[in-house]
Formats: structure tokens, C-alpha cells, sequence
């Protein structure tokens, strides 16, 4: 088997006109991890994973493979060149074609009992094997994407795109089919990119994320790293709530946990802790599945809010107790320096 090389984005740009979708954004897409790329709606993530594989050209920068330049100002290697798997939302599985022959189709060139053999290889690892004579209409969701997945990777490709592969599945069915396809991919061992808008998956399923916002990278990192650490308020608020506070609202006790005084600090509802600490008065609380959520008057005019593991009913101006854990308060203000 060949050695599997890093899937690299170096400085790359695209633009539509006036707009840039994709502006100097970097990426490097290590052998068996799976890199997360997660943005709103609009913030590049698609237009780079384009980039990646080939269905657009930069303006700017450089795609390579290990030290092979697939993309830069002066060369192109085409879509159909570059050997790197794509699954996308809607499958894309052809109608005629039971899921061997699917999963066969990626193998052209290949004799056809090899293409026979590595196809049921691939099928049996994503737990299809019962269902390689069956046709897309007659598999499920999560099955189809299975499948998908199966003929992306039977080529052996230098890396593997995957475009909200799972968003349209029923949540029923979504988390159980992403874990067995996510496992096959990492399993592969080559560089994969997993483009999504879902903080859940990103934290719990990657190995590695990066945050797009305006078709900028702008923080890269293990899920730990930037879920505890973001370096700005956009990558905090990338991968899950956060509320914002002037300092000045804070109890004494809170601003000195946090160890600054002045000024505005981001905060996720889980810092807030109920239990022992400063008084202040439940303003509502709701259930949201596995925690519930609360808003805490901390007098007249400031409410935090926080989230905690259910319990007894907390009811409106109920009196309760409260700390703030200071690793989950961000302070993005500029230092002087």
C-alpha cells in the first residue's frame, strides 16, 4: 500500500465576484483523523471543501497532497484526477444499482472479482452485507448513506470529503449510523474532513476541529482545546451557547473567581453552578432534554443563565445558591501590552 500523505490547504482564496467566499484559510488533514469544519450557514464551509476536491479552482494559494500540488495559481489537477472520496447529504447512489454494484461503480478499472472483493469488504465493515443485492429504494436512510460512504472509501482515495453527511437522517437512526460510518472512515486511516453544523458532532465525533467564519479559518484545535480555550468570541459561540455579562453585574465572589473586575466576559450556561455560593432568585427554568435551563436574577435589571442537570422543580422566585466556574468565562477585551 502506498504511504498515505496529509491533505494540505495553504493560504487558499476563492472569490464570487465581490465576495469572497474563502479568504487565505489554511488546513491540514492529518492520516486517520477526522478534521470537523464547522461554520454557520454561508460562512465558507462548502465552497472550501469544493476547493479540497476539485470542483473549484483558487484565486489564491495552494491544495496539496503530501508534496503533490493539486491546485495552485498556475495548475489544476481536475475533480476526476485527484482520487479523494465525496459523500454528500442526498447520497448521490445510482437507482439501477444494488448497493454492490454502487459501491463496484468506484473500482472502474479494477478486474471485476477484485472490484467484487473489495466492494463486499467495504460493505461487510459498514454492516451492509444482508443488503448488497437490495437497490437504493429499497434501503434506509442511514443505510443509503452506508453505502455512499462504502463506495467513497473502496478506492483506497487520498482523503475523504464529507458534506453534512448525516443531517438528513432521522434522529432515530442518525446517531448510530454516523458512529459506524465515522468508525470506517477513521479506520481507513487517511485524512478526512467532516463539514457540519452540528457543534454535538464536531465536539464529540472529530479528532481535530476548525472553525470557519466569512470564509476565514479562524481557530484550529482538538474539540477540548477550542470548546475551553477559544481565542475569539466566534469560535466560543461555534460550539454551543454562550451569553455575555458586564463584570460590574457579577457578585464580588464571582468577579474574583474569574479574577478580573471591569469590563464585558462570555460565559457558557454550564460555568454557572447551583448548590453553595451568592444568593440570587430564579426568574424560569425549562426542561431541554438532558438539561435544564435556568435564569437567575442576579438583582433587579442582570439574569444569568445556566444550565444544570435536572431535578426538583426550580420555580420562579425560588431562592438559590450559585458559583461560576472561571474555566468556562471567556475575557476576548484586547490586553495592552
Amino acid at each position: 500500500m502506498s504511504a498515505i500523505h496529509p491533505l494540505i490547504a495553504d493560504q487558499v482564496s476563492r472569490s464570487f465576484g465581490a465576495t469572497a467566499a474563502v479568504e487565505a484559510a489554511s488546513l491540514t488533514l492529518e492520516p486517520g483523523e477526522i478534521t470537523a469544519l464547522i461554520g454557520h450557514s454561508g460562512s465558507g464551509k462548502t465552497t472550501f471543501l469544493r476547493l479540497l476536491a476539485g470542483m473549484e479552482r483558487p484565486d489564491r494559494g495552494q491544495i496539496l497532497s503530501g508534496d503533490t500540488v493539486l491546485a495552485s495559481d498556475t495548475q489544476h489537477v481536475p475533480i476526476e484526477k485527484r482520487n479523494i472520496g465525496l459523500v454528500f447529504q442526498d447520497f448521490a447512489l445510482f437507482p439501477h444499482m444494488t448497493a454492490l454494484e454502487n459501491v463496484m461503480f468506484g473500482l472502474r478499472g479494477t478486474a471485476k472479482p477484485d472490484r467484487m472483493k473489495i466492494a463486499e469488504k467495504w460493505l461487510d465493515r459498514l454492516g451492509l452485507t444482508s443488503r448488497r443485492d437490495a437497490y437504493p429504494h429499497h434501503l434506509s436512510g442511514g443505510e443509503q448513506q452506508r453505502t455512499a460512504i462504502a463506495r467513497a472509501l473502496a478506492p483506497n482515495p487520498v482523503a475523504i470529503l464529507l458534506d453534512e453527511p448525516f443531517s438528513g437522517l432521522d434522529p432515530s437512526m442518525r446517531d448510530r449510523v454516523r458512529e459506524a460510518a465515522l468508525s470506517a472512515v477513521r479506520d481507513a486511516g487517511m485524512p478526512a474532513l467532516l463539514v457540519t453544523h452540528d457543534a454535538s458532532e464536531a465536539l464529540v465525533h472529530a479528532d481535530s476541529i476548525a472553525v470557519i467564519d466569512r470564509g476565514k479559518i479562524l481557530q484550529t484545535g482538538t474539540p477540548d482545546a477550542l470548546y475551553h480555550q477559544p481565542q475569539r468570541v466566534e469560535v466560543a459561540k461555534a460550539l454551543g451557547p454562550v451569553h455575555s455579562i458586564d463584570l460590574e453585574s457579577l457578585p464580588g465572589q464571582w468577579r474574583a473567581a474569574i479574577g478580573s473586575t471591569t469590563g464585558t466576559v462570555h460565559y457558557r450556561p454550564e460555568a454557572i453552578q447551583l448548590g453553595t455560593g451568592e444568593p440570587v432568585m430564579v426568574r424560569g427554568s425549562k426542561l431541554a432534554g438532558a438539561v435544564t435551563e435556568v435564569a437567575l436574577a442576579l438583582d433587579e435589571t442582570n439574569t444569568v443563565y445556566a444550565a444544570c442537570q435536572p431535578g426538583a422543580p426550580l420555580l420562579p422566585g425560588d431562592q438559590i445558591q450559585a458559583t461560576i466556574n472561571p474555566s468556562l468565562v471567556f475575557d476576548f477585551t484586547p490586553k495592552m501590552t
